[in-house]
């Protein structure tokens, strides 16, 4: 029997910020030295931070990389430590690993599966490591190994898949495992995404199942550079079997998980297998580090393996959306040193969630760092270090103003009003009538006529959402805090916003989520709410209402649905057209057997307005605030979907439709 205490550790790094990073490093090195043990695992491009994008080809900020490597060295004395950064070699930049012990720098490994599709684009920054190739490099005066190598650490064999690096299908973990390597270490930078931590889990533990190994998962943590959110995620699994798992999500900077392992009994059950056929010459590419590992005490793993309660209950979508909002906008009001957040609340579903999200933000930061740890944290921001509870931190914090004009009704007012008291922020009320008419009657002299809503429908509305900007903006300015923008996804795909008016701000928190599940999300708020938060009953006066912008006359009833289409049928056609790449024909069939209650005439009539709306709207898409990536359906171009701005929007697909469904000449 041969036991080692293992250790994963999620780190809330950000890019660039070498004291900041440096020191994180420092201290989780420090705790895992404290409760013994002997190997550690940091996240991805720890030392850097993983966001970095063009500053990854400044050979500065490399040359910074390597002397925060060197000024970390004595800190793993006893210890064997893995750290990420960035490293040039021959004229190209790779994604390096680089494996510290006792003290001493042994080598790089370096990443060959490079992360390119979706939020990701390391093929900008880096070069894919050829699979197999070794060679050495020299690094603060010394050559050291580089590239495809494993490491026998005083006897126990490590090796290396780097994040993507196990996402493939070719996983480097079968040339490891052929080479006995005993434990197999993942730094990671895996953003969040619905669904997508199922889909980790089931890598480690295949991995560690199929390789025979002991596999080590660590995550980045928090909002590491604006628009990503990392839940933090750290797994460590022995043959299949899951040995410990860090809660996610938490708003500590660093959580250390750990595991003792016996090396000698994974090994033997992968022996058994018949199917397992190791390599009985020595494999290429081993380093030999002398280590002494300590004589380690067997440990039973925790009955819940560090899972948080709520990830047990039957809402778990809704429970991540929660924290990963609530921790994307602490991170972000943090590390901007912004002074807190205005919203401009207008009592209607999508600038309540946001509301509600900062609510919830300081709700769970205190329960994760008690009030004396929020308070250390942003103590900056004026009223909050003599908050006596969390309501009046929300108060310091949170600023939300309903801005009425003529057509807004009584009923989004008070919808506003309430939701505001439940969750304690100060709230403000405006009336814009005055600018709006001085706005419209300049216009009017200008022109020398009346504007009227039949001929100046869409000026009209759009003057009243903008006309409400420069007062937000300038509460804003005078609290030296962060506008937040309140549109969501569905909005997005087809313009319907207002730029410079209600897609005014500096961060739009809800961007990257459609209205159709906003809704939903927003009743399961005012019913059960987060484990541990509860529920908002004033969200009630929301939800009643059919989605409205309030921009029309009370006689026109105008409604979101009633100008577009109905939010679940916009929100299908979305995904068909854009995440699936499919053409309006494809569209509209697929849409006839999701939506039979529909007329075809009507249908066709909706396929036709997402396409057109789609493709002219490109520009605002351009245009918007950054969002926050939670769902890997985005429309976010600096992220995740690339669209000219000007094109020729779908016009002979298009009148393939009409011809085909409603005959030619239609």
């Amino acid at each position: 029997m041969q036991l080692v205490k293992v250790a994963a550790a999620t780190l809330n790094q950000t890019p660039l910020d070498w004291d900041g990073n440096e020191g994180r490093i420092r201290r989780v090195i420090s705790r895992a030295r404290q409760e013994g043990v002997s190997v550690l695992c940091l996240p991805e491009l720890c030392i850097t931070g993983y966001g970095c994008e063009d500053a990854f080809l400044s050979p500065a900020v490399r040359a910074t990389a390597l002397s925060v490597l060197e000024a970390l060295r004595p800190e793993t004395s006893g210890l064997i430590v893995c750290l990420g950064l960035p490293l040039q070699h021959h004229k190209g930049v790779f994604n390096v690993c680089a494996l510290l012990a006792d003290g001493k720098l042994w080598g790089f490994v370096a990443k060959r599966a490079l992360a390119g599709d979706g939020i990701h684009y390391e093929p900008r920054w880096f070069k894919p490591w050829p699979a197999g190739a070794r060679t050495t490099t020299s690094v603060l005066g010394s050559e050291v190994p580089l590239g495809d190598v494993h490491f026998d650490c005083g006897g126990v064999r490590i090796g290396f898949e780097i994040c993507e690096d196990a996402w493939v299908a070719e996983r480097r973990g079968a040339e490891l495992s052929l080479a006995g390597v005993d434990l197999i270490l993942n730094p990671s930078a895996s953003h969040f995404a619905f669904g997508k931590h199922a889909v980790r889990r089931r890598l480690v533990l295949e991995g560690s199942r199929a390789f025979g190994v002991t596999y080590l998962y660590a995550n980045l943590l928090g909002n590491e550079a604006g628009r990503a959110i990392y839940d933090g995620d750290a797994l460590i699994a022995t043959d299949g079997t899951l040995l410990a798992e860090a809660p996610r999500f938490g708003f500590e900077e660093s959580e250390l998980t750990s595991a003792v392992i016996d090396v000698e009994l994974s090994r033997a059950r992968q022996g058994w297998r018949s199917g397992f056929s190791p390599s009985v010459t020595d494999e290429p590419g081993g380093v030999a580090v002398p280590f002494s590992f300590p004589k380690q005490a067997p440990t039973a793993p925790p009955p819940d393996l560090g899972r948080s309660a709520w990830e047990s209950g039957g809402y778990v979508k809704e429970e991540e959306f929660a924290r990963a909002l609530a921790l994307g906008l602490f991170d972000y009001l943090r590390k901007s040193h912004s002074r807190g957040f205005v919203v401009s609340l207008s009592g209607g579903a999508d600038s309540s969630a946001v509301a509600s999200a900062c609510a919830f933000m300081v709700a769970l930061a205190v329960k994760d760092l008690g009030l004396l740890g929020l308070q250390r944290v942003l103590s900056y921001v004026p009223g909050v270090s003599s908050a006596s509870d969390a309501r009046e931190v929300v108060r310091a914090v949170l600023t939300t103003v309903y801005q009425a004009t003529k057509h807004s009704s009584d009923l989004t007012r008070s919808a506003a009003r309430d939701v505001a008291d439940a969750l304690g922020s100060r709230h403000i009320e405006l009336d814009v009538d005055v600018q709006v008419e001085g706005y419209v009657s300049m216009i009017e002299g200008a022109l020398g006529r009346k504007l009227d809503w039949k001929t100046d429908d869409i000026a009209l509305q759009n003057i009243q959402a903008r006309a409400r900007a420069p007062s937000v903006w300038l509460l804003a300015n005078i609290g030296q805090a962060l506008l937040l923008s309140t549109s969501n996804r569905s909005e997005a795909a087809v313009g319907y916003a207002t730029m410079d008016g209600d897609t005014a701000g500096g961060l739009s928190p809800i961007a990257g989520i459609d209205k159709a599940y906003l809704r939903r999300w927003l009743v399961w708020l005012e019913k059960t709410g987060p484990l541990g938060v509860g529920p908002i009953p004033a969200l009630s006066a929301v939800n009643i209402q059919a989605p409205t912008a309030e921009l029309r006359p009370p006689s026109e009833h105008q409604t979101d649905e009633a100008d577009l289409m109905p939010y679940d049928l916009l929100d299908a056609i979305e995904r068909a057209a854009i995440r699936d790449k499919r053409g309006p024909l494809e569209v509209y069939e697929l849409m006839s057997a999701l939506f039979p209650q529909h007329a075809p005439a009507a249908l066709v009539g909706w396929v036709e307005r997402f396409f057109r709306l789609f493709t002219r709207n490109q520009w605002k898409r351009e245009r918007y605030a950054p969002s926050f990536h939670v769902d890997d359906e985005n429309l976010d171009p600096k992220t995740w979907c690339r669209f000219p701005i000007l094109s020729g929007g779908f016009e002979r697909e298009l009148a393939q439709l009409r011809a085909l469904v409603l005959g030619p000449g239609a």
